[in-house]
């Protein structure tokens, strides 16, 4: 199990290393518009998985969500810092 800041630390590795076989590495390469295809994909799974499906399968998808949503910051050079900032 890992926290968001752990996520979010992995995933700023990976966009370093940039590791062959990666699913992150791959999204990291093919830019800001696939990661947000896929950001617009996980988010309608959620909405779906909160209607109609068990806690554990929400919880799954919420899950991939938020790596997405991580991946797209990481893309753009966010850090947690400036979403913090607004929240």
């Amino acid at each position: 199990m890992k926290s968001f800041e752990q996520l979010f630390e992995e995933l700023s590795i990976r966009n370093l290393e940039r590791p062959e076989g990666s699913r992150s590495t791959e999204l990291l390469e093919l830019g800001v518009h696939e990661i947000g295809k896929k950001i617009v994909e996980e988010a309608a799974e959620v909405w779906m998985a909160a209607e109609h499906e068990s806690d554990e399968q929400l919880a799954l998808e919420a899950s991939q969500l938020i790596y997405h949503l991580q991946l797209i910051l990481i893309a753009r050079g966010i850090p947690l810092s400036k979403v913090e900032e607004q929240l």
